[in-house]
Protein backbone atom coordinates (compact mmCIF):
# COMPACT_ATOMS: atom_id res chain seq x y z
CA UNK A 1 0.00 0.00 0.00
CA UNK A 2 2.85 2.38 1.11
CA UNK A 3 4.42 1.55 -2.36
CA UNK A 4 1.61 2.30 -4.09
CA UNK A 5 0.69 5.68 -2.75
CA UNK A 6 4.20 6.66 -3.08
CA UNK A 7 4.00 5.85 -6.60
CA UNK A 8 1.03 7.41 -7.64
CA UNK A 9 1.67 10.33 -5.82
CA UNK A 10 4.97 10.32 -7.81
CA UNK A 11 2.65 10.06 -11.03
CA UNK A 12 0.41 13.03 -10.58
CA UNK A 13 3.62 15.34 -9.43
CA UNK A 14 5.04 14.57 -12.69
CA UNK A 15 2.17 14.43 -15.17
CA UNK A 16 1.32 17.90 -14.31
CA UNK A 17 5.01 19.17 -14.82
CA UNK A 18 5.40 17.63 -18.29
CA UNK A 19 1.70 19.00 -18.60
CA UNK A 20 2.75 22.65 -18.37
CA UNK A 21 5.82 21.88 -20.13
CA UNK A 22 4.19 20.43 -22.95
CA UNK A 23 1.61 23.12 -22.85
CA UNK A 24 4.48 26.12 -23.16
CA UNK A 25 6.38 23.70 -25.65
CA UNK A 26 3.10 23.97 -28.18
CA UNK A 27 2.36 27.44 -27.96
CA UNK A 28 5.68 28.13 -29.09
CA UNK A 29 5.40 25.49 -31.85
CA UNK A 30 2.33 27.26 -33.07
CA UNK A 31 4.11 30.22 -33.63
CA UNK A 32 7.66 29.23 -34.64
CA UNK A 33 6.83 26.13 -37.46
CA UNK A 34 9.64 24.03 -35.55
CA UNK A 35 9.56 20.59 -36.02
CA UNK A 36 12.30 20.09 -33.85
CA UNK A 37 10.08 21.51 -30.81
CA UNK A 38 7.24 19.60 -32.10
CA UNK A 39 8.60 16.48 -31.93
CA UNK A 40 9.82 17.20 -28.24
CA UNK A 41 6.50 18.24 -27.17
CA UNK A 42 5.06 16.00 -28.57
CA UNK A 43 7.05 13.14 -26.67
CA UNK A 44 6.35 15.63 -23.84
CA UNK A 45 2.52 14.76 -24.02
CA UNK A 46 2.90 11.38 -24.87
CA UNK A 47 5.40 11.10 -21.62
CA UNK A 48 2.89 12.88 -19.47
CA UNK A 49 -0.02 10.32 -20.89
CA UNK A 50 1.65 7.60 -19.93
CA UNK A 51 0.94 8.29 -15.68
CA UNK A 52 -2.60 6.96 -16.71
CA UNK A 53 -1.54 3.43 -17.36
CA UNK A 54 0.58 3.17 -14.44
CA UNK A 55 -1.97 4.75 -12.43
CA UNK A 56 -4.22 2.02 -13.09
CA UNK A 57 -1.37 -0.74 -11.88
CA UNK A 58 -1.07 0.80 -8.79
CA UNK A 59 -4.79 1.57 -8.56
CA UNK A 60 -5.22 -2.52 -9.36
CA UNK A 61 -1.92 -3.49 -7.23
CA UNK A 62 -3.66 -2.36 -4.10
CA UNK A 63 -7.04 -5.09 -4.74
CA UNK A 64 -6.26 -8.25 -2.72
CA UNK A 65 -5.53 -11.54 -3.53
CA UNK A 66 -8.78 -14.02 -4.96
CA UNK A 67 -8.99 -17.24 -5.31
CA UNK A 68 -8.32 -17.02 -9.00
CA UNK A 69 -5.44 -13.81 -8.41
CA UNK A 70 -3.64 -15.77 -6.00
CA UNK A 71 -0.80 -13.69 -6.44
CA UNK A 72 -2.76 -10.63 -6.08
CA UNK A 73 -2.49 -7.93 -9.01
CA UNK A 74 1.24 -6.44 -8.78
CA UNK A 75 1.72 -8.31 -12.24
CA UNK A 76 -0.62 -5.08 -13.69
CA UNK A 77 2.77 -3.27 -13.80
CA UNK A 78 4.63 -5.09 -16.09
CA UNK A 79 1.38 -4.83 -18.46
CA UNK A 80 1.43 -0.72 -17.80
CA UNK A 81 5.34 -1.29 -18.86
CA UNK A 82 4.45 -2.41 -22.20
CA UNK A 83 2.03 -0.22 -22.60
CA UNK A 84 4.69 2.68 -21.77
CA UNK A 85 6.90 1.19 -24.82
CA UNK A 86 3.74 1.32 -26.72
CA UNK A 87 3.21 5.07 -26.32
CA UNK A 88 7.32 5.50 -26.93
CA UNK A 89 7.29 3.85 -30.20
CA UNK A 90 4.23 6.13 -31.74
CA UNK A 91 5.97 9.16 -30.89
CA UNK A 92 9.32 8.09 -32.25
CA UNK A 93 7.20 7.60 -35.30
CA UNK A 94 5.75 10.80 -35.22
CA UNK A 95 8.61 13.18 -34.46
CA UNK A 96 10.48 11.11 -37.54
CA UNK A 97 7.39 11.60 -39.86
CA UNK A 98 7.04 15.54 -38.77
CA UNK A 99 11.37 15.44 -39.36
CA UNK A 100 11.16 13.65 -42.81
CA UNK A 101 8.08 16.16 -44.13
CA UNK A 102 9.92 19.08 -43.31
CA UNK A 103 13.19 17.73 -44.82
CA UNK A 104 10.88 17.42 -48.31
CA UNK A 105 9.17 20.61 -47.87
CA UNK A 106 11.51 22.93 -46.31
CA UNK A 107 9.45 26.00 -44.50
CA UNK A 108 11.00 28.74 -42.44
CA UNK A 109 11.21 28.96 -38.68
CA UNK A 110 10.38 32.30 -36.58
CA UNK A 111 10.22 33.24 -33.17
CA UNK A 112 13.83 31.68 -32.40
CA UNK A 113 14.20 33.45 -28.93
CA UNK A 114 11.28 31.80 -27.96
CA UNK A 115 11.79 28.43 -29.35
CA UNK A 116 15.06 28.29 -27.56
CA UNK A 117 13.42 29.16 -23.98
CA UNK A 118 11.16 26.44 -24.74
CA UNK A 119 14.01 24.21 -25.07
CA UNK A 120 15.26 25.05 -21.71
CA UNK A 121 11.75 24.82 -20.31
CA UNK A 122 11.66 21.38 -22.06
CA UNK A 123 14.90 20.05 -20.81
CA UNK A 124 14.13 21.53 -17.03
CA UNK A 125 10.86 19.67 -16.56
CA UNK A 126 11.91 16.44 -18.01
CA UNK A 127 15.01 16.08 -15.80
CA UNK A 128 13.10 17.26 -12.78
CA UNK A 129 10.56 14.39 -13.36
CA UNK A 130 13.26 12.05 -14.37
CA UNK A 131 14.38 12.01 -11.41
CA UNK A 132 11.84 12.14 -9.62
CA UNK A 133 10.59 8.97 -11.20
CA UNK A 134 13.58 7.02 -10.91
CA UNK A 135 14.08 7.87 -7.57
CA UNK A 136 10.89 6.55 -6.10
CA UNK A 137 10.78 3.32 -8.72
CA UNK A 138 13.88 2.25 -7.57
CA UNK A 139 13.03 2.73 -4.16
CA UNK A 140 9.54 1.01 -4.29
CA UNK A 141 11.16 -1.71 -6.80
CA UNK A 142 8.50 -0.26 -9.41
CA UNK A 143 10.73 -1.43 -12.94
CA UNK A 144 7.54 0.48 -14.80
CA UNK A 145 7.95 3.61 -13.06
CA UNK A 146 11.58 3.81 -13.46
CA UNK A 147 11.43 3.02 -17.36
CA UNK A 148 9.21 6.28 -17.34
CA UNK A 149 11.81 8.05 -15.74
CA UNK A 150 14.47 7.08 -17.93
CA UNK A 151 11.84 8.13 -20.72
CA UNK A 152 11.43 11.41 -19.64
CA UNK A 153 15.44 11.95 -18.99
CA UNK A 154 15.82 11.05 -22.67
CA UNK A 155 13.20 14.13 -23.35
CA UNK A 156 15.33 16.19 -21.68
CA UNK A 157 18.47 15.52 -23.34
CA UNK A 158 16.19 15.91 -26.70
CA UNK A 159 15.25 19.34 -25.58
CA UNK A 160 18.53 20.27 -25.30
CA UNK A 161 18.86 19.17 -29.09
CA UNK A 162 16.03 21.67 -30.04
CA UNK A 163 18.57 24.13 -28.36
CA UNK A 164 21.34 23.40 -30.91
CA UNK A 165 18.66 23.28 -34.13
CA UNK A 166 17.63 26.71 -33.22
CA UNK A 167 20.79 28.08 -32.96
CA UNK A 168 22.18 26.56 -36.38
CA UNK A 169 18.51 28.04 -38.08
CA UNK A 170 19.69 31.76 -36.43
CA UNK A 171 22.74 31.10 -38.46
CA UNK A 172 21.30 30.44 -41.66
CA UNK A 173 21.16 26.83 -41.60
CA UNK A 174 17.72 25.78 -42.32
CA UNK A 175 18.09 22.17 -42.59
CA UNK A 176 19.53 22.23 -38.90
CA UNK A 177 15.74 22.31 -37.55
CA UNK A 178 14.31 19.04 -39.39
CA UNK A 179 18.12 17.46 -38.97
CA UNK A 180 17.59 17.49 -35.25
CA UNK A 181 14.21 16.26 -35.35
CA UNK A 182 15.60 13.15 -36.93
CA UNK A 183 17.89 13.36 -34.24
CA UNK A 184 15.47 13.29 -31.38
CA UNK A 185 14.03 10.45 -32.92
CA UNK A 186 17.41 8.54 -33.05
CA UNK A 187 17.27 9.08 -29.01
CA UNK A 188 14.02 8.13 -28.36
CA UNK A 189 14.57 4.86 -30.02
CA UNK A 190 17.64 4.39 -27.71
CA UNK A 191 15.33 5.15 -24.47
CA UNK A 192 12.87 2.63 -26.30
CA UNK A 193 15.38 0.01 -26.43
CA UNK A 194 16.33 0.29 -22.44
CA UNK A 195 13.13 0.69 -21.50
CA UNK A 196 12.03 -2.37 -23.10
CA UNK A 197 15.00 -4.12 -21.50
CA UNK A 198 13.76 -3.54 -18.14
CA UNK A 199 10.32 -4.63 -19.06
CA UNK A 200 11.74 -7.53 -20.25
CA UNK A 201 13.32 -8.86 -17.60
CA UNK A 202 11.13 -8.59 -15.54
CA UNK A 203 8.49 -9.92 -17.79
CA UNK A 204 10.90 -12.68 -17.77
CA UNK A 205 10.98 -13.01 -13.27
CA UNK A 206 14.65 -11.41 -13.69
CA UNK A 207 16.52 -10.22 -10.34
CA UNK A 208 19.51 -8.56 -9.72
CA UNK A 209 21.91 -11.47 -9.03
CA UNK A 210 23.08 -9.66 -5.38
CA UNK A 211 20.08 -10.18 -4.31
CA UNK A 212 19.90 -14.32 -4.73
CA UNK A 213 23.61 -13.85 -3.48
CA UNK A 214 22.37 -11.92 -0.16
CA UNK A 215 19.54 -14.39 -0.23
CA UNK A 216 21.79 -17.50 0.23
CA UNK A 217 23.98 -15.40 3.05
CA UNK A 218 20.87 -15.08 4.88
CA UNK A 219 19.90 -18.32 4.57
CA UNK A 220 23.32 -19.93 5.34
CA UNK A 221 23.76 -17.62 8.58
CA UNK A 222 20.03 -18.47 10.24
CA UNK A 223 20.24 -20.89 13.48
CA UNK A 224 19.94 -24.33 12.37
CA UNK A 225 20.78 -24.06 9.02
CA UNK A 226 23.78 -26.15 7.44
CA UNK A 227 23.47 -25.34 3.84
CA UNK A 228 21.55 -23.26 1.47
CA UNK A 229 19.99 -24.96 -1.58
CA UNK A 230 18.09 -23.65 -4.06
CA UNK A 231 16.76 -19.95 -4.05
CA UNK A 232 14.44 -18.76 -6.55
CA UNK A 233 13.51 -14.83 -6.36
CA UNK A 234 10.67 -12.71 -8.47
CA UNK A 235 9.07 -9.52 -8.35
CA UNK A 236 5.40 -9.59 -8.89
CA UNK A 237 4.86 -5.50 -9.03
CA UNK A 238 7.24 -3.83 -6.84
CA UNK A 239 7.43 -6.59 -4.23
CA UNK A 240 9.60 -9.81 -3.77
CA UNK A 241 8.87 -13.48 -3.14
CA UNK A 242 11.26 -15.97 -2.91
CA UNK A 243 11.00 -20.05 -2.89
CA UNK A 244 14.27 -21.72 -1.00
CA UNK A 245 15.35 -24.42 -0.19
CA UNK A 246 17.56 -25.27 3.27
CA UNK A 247 19.40 -28.29 4.97
CA UNK A 248 19.00 -29.07 8.23
CA UNK A 249 19.67 -31.91 10.66
CA UNK A 250 18.71 -35.29 9.44
CA UNK A 251 18.23 -36.41 13.27
CA UNK A 252 15.64 -33.29 13.54
CA UNK A 253 11.88 -33.46 14.59
CA UNK A 254 9.38 -32.44 12.00
CA UNK A 255 8.62 -29.42 14.33
CA UNK A 256 12.21 -28.73 14.89
CA UNK A 257 12.86 -28.63 10.78
CA UNK A 258 9.47 -25.98 10.68
CA UNK A 259 11.40 -23.82 13.21
CA UNK A 260 14.18 -23.69 11.57
CA UNK A 261 12.68 -22.79 8.18
CA UNK A 262 10.67 -20.18 9.61
CA UNK A 263 13.66 -18.26 11.46
CA UNK A 264 15.15 -18.68 7.50
CA UNK A 265 12.20 -17.10 6.55
CA UNK A 266 12.83 -14.18 9.05
CA UNK A 267 15.98 -13.75 8.15
CA UNK A 268 15.54 -13.51 4.45
CA UNK A 269 12.53 -10.74 5.08
CA UNK A 270 14.82 -8.50 7.18
CA UNK A 271 17.61 -8.79 4.80
CA UNK A 272 15.95 -8.59 1.63
CA UNK A 273 14.23 -5.43 0.75
CA UNK A 274 10.88 -5.14 -0.39
CA UNK A 275 10.47 -8.46 0.20
CA UNK A 276 6.60 -9.74 1.07
CA UNK A 277 6.76 -13.36 1.47
CA UNK A 278 8.77 -16.27 1.32
CA UNK A 279 8.26 -20.24 1.11
CA UNK A 280 11.68 -22.32 2.89
CA UNK A 281 11.56 -25.89 2.47
CA UNK A 282 13.34 -28.21 4.59
CA UNK A 283 15.81 -31.01 3.57
CA UNK A 284 17.55 -33.36 5.78
CA UNK A 285 21.33 -33.25 5.49
CA UNK A 286 21.98 -36.28 3.30
CA UNK A 287 24.26 -39.43 4.86
CA UNK A 288 28.21 -39.22 4.71
CA UNK A 289 29.34 -39.74 1.12
CA UNK A 290 26.46 -38.59 -0.64
CA UNK A 291 27.46 -35.44 -2.23
CA UNK A 292 24.63 -32.75 -1.24
CA UNK A 293 24.78 -31.04 -4.42
CA UNK A 294 23.31 -33.87 -6.08
CA UNK A 295 20.81 -34.51 -3.44
CA UNK A 296 19.73 -30.87 -3.99
CA UNK A 297 19.18 -31.33 -7.95
CA UNK A 298 17.67 -34.79 -7.67
CA UNK A 299 14.97 -33.20 -5.52
CA UNK A 300 14.04 -30.43 -7.71
CA UNK A 301 13.96 -32.52 -10.47
CA UNK A 302 11.49 -34.34 -8.60
CA UNK A 303 9.59 -31.63 -8.46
Amino acid sequence: MEGSAAGMRALWISLGVLAVTAAIQAVVVALSGSVALFGDSLHNAADALTAVPLAVAFTLARRPPTRRYTYGYGRAEDLAGIAILAVIALSSAGSAYAAVQRLLHPQPVSHLAAVAVAAVAGFTGNELVARYRIRVGRRIGSAALVADGLHARTDGLTSLAVLLGAGGTALGQDWADPVVGLLITVAILAVLRQAAREVYRRLMDAVDPELVDRAEAALRAAPGVLAAGDVRLRWIGHRLRAECEVIVDREATAVQAHGVAVAAEHALLHAIPRLSAALVHADPEPLAGIDLHAVLASHRSDL
